[in-house]
Order: C-alpha cells, then structure tokens, then sequence
C-alpha cells in the first residue's frame, strides 16, 4: 500500500475520518516549513497539502492569495519547497501533497519535476488547472514516480465524469463544495449532502470535502456525507496568527470517534 492508503485504511479501522490541512509554503518563511509540516502531524492530520505560491492561481481565494504573495516576496520557489519537503520526511510519516498548477510544472521541466518530488518523498499532486482530458501531459510520469493526481470534481460535475474521474489513482478524490473558490465561508447550498452522498456512492477512492470548511459544526455535518474534510484558509489564518491551540482544538473535531 502506499501512504494514502496506510492512512486512510488506519483511520477507517479506528472508525474516525480524515482531516487534510492545507498550508502555503514560504508563507512565515520556507524555513519554517519542516516545523509546520511536523506540527499538523502532531495535531492529528491524514495527510497535508502543500501550496506553492503562484501569481496566477484560478481556484485559490483571498487568504490564499495573500499567504502565497506573502511567499514570493519572501523569495519562495518551487525547488526550495521541494528541498524543504525532502528534509521533513525524515521526521513526518504521513502523506505530503504537493498543490500546484501546470505552468510551474513546465518551467521545472515535467520529467525533473516527478523525479524530484519522488526523491523528496512527496506523494500526491493536485493540480487545478489541468483536466482530465490533458492528463496524458503529465500523468505517465508522475505514475513512474509512484506519485499520485489526485484529482478534482465540482457541484457541476455530471455523475458519469465523477465516476470517470474516481476510478483513476490510489489517494483520494477531492470535492468541491462551492460553486467558487477557498476561502471561510458560513453557509453551504441545500444541494451538497446530497452531491457528496452520490459522489460517495460512486467513488472508489476516498471522498474527501474542501472550500470554505473552518468550524467544527461544519466538519461535524459535512463528514457525515464523506470521508473527511481538507481546511485550507483557516489553517492558513491560524498559522499567521500564532493561533496554534485553537488549530489543534479544530483538528481534534475529528479525533473522536465518529458516529456514522
């Protein structure tokens, strides 16, 4: 098995669900990244998802957007991630993603870019802008350096792409659950649980909710539906605050056994 799905097995038999933060490297410093990676697995996460700053995102909301020009002022780039990456796994077990879009990719150079991130120990790569129509432009190397696509589907999805889309790959299928981008947001359409009960339904794979999620009623009501939540703004907030207690406490919503 590989490290996704070590992890998810693990959380499955102990009858919890997953809680994937999301955080942006550089953000507070690339020096600081090992110690942030090794604090979200001391809080309990299933996995992180590393951002790298771009100056063109499409999916990516205010605090997002903020953190990764935070990150580029302070001089981050996509092999000092990487370099940062390959230092923590000597001390963090669970799965890293790696969140980026493709025109980083093409400047690293496709074929460097997986062989480096399979040295470093990553993954998983989500990659927003790349449908699943242009897979073919990366995938096969990312598949000779046993790293996963994990792949995105919408509130807009048909129900047969979505069963396209969840048969390929061995991480997870991250949904979204707004007609829009990240950020915290207080209310959901009427229309999710049952999208995500029929995402559920179909997915052979892992069903993993994102977008907006930053309390614990939401976790509590959304993981009911699906196999977990990824929280990425308010992660983001809480780390450049210095509010890492309340982090913690957000994270441990879904240390307890769950009920469905």
């Amino acid at each position: 098995m590989n490290r996704f799905e070590q992890s998810f097995s693990a959380i499955k038999q102990k009858n919890k669900k997953a809680f994937i933060p999301y955080i942006m490297a550089g953000d507070g410093g690339l020096e600081n990244l090992v110690e942030r990676l090794t604090v979200l697995e001391k809080f309990g996460a299933t996995a992180i998802e590393v951002g790298v700053p771009f100056s063109d995102p499409v999916a990516d909301g205010p605090t997002i957007q903020a953190a990764g020009l935070r990150a580029l002022e302070n001089g981050t780039t996509l092999r000092g991630i990487i370099k940062e990456i390959e230092k923590a796994r000597q001390v963090v077990s669970i799965p890293i993603v790696l969140m980026t879009y493709l025109n980083p990719i093409y400047s690293y150079g496709i074929s460097e870019f997986a062989r480096d991130i399979q040295n470093a120990g990553v993954d998983g790569c989500i990659i927003p802008d790349l449908p699943i129509e242009e897979e073919d432009i990366i995938v096969p190397e990312l598949e000779a350096a046993n790293v996963e696509l994990i792949r995105l589907v919408t509130l807009t999805t048909p129900l047969e792409r979505i069963k396209k889309i969840s048969s390929k790959g061995r991480g997870f299928l991250y949904t979204v659950t707004v007609k829009g981008i990240t950020g915290v947001r207080n209310e959901y359409d009427a229309e999710l649980t049952q999208f995500l009960s029929s995402v559920k339904d179909v997915s052979a794979i892992p069903v993993m909710a994102g977008f907006g999620i930053s309390t614990k009623e939401q976790i509590d009501e959304i993981t009911k539906y699906c196999d977990g939540v990824i929280v990425g703004s308010k992660i983001v907030d809480l780390f450049e605050q210095g509010r890492l207690s309340e982090m913690e406490e957000l994270m441990s919503a879904l240390n307890q056994e769950s009920k469905v």
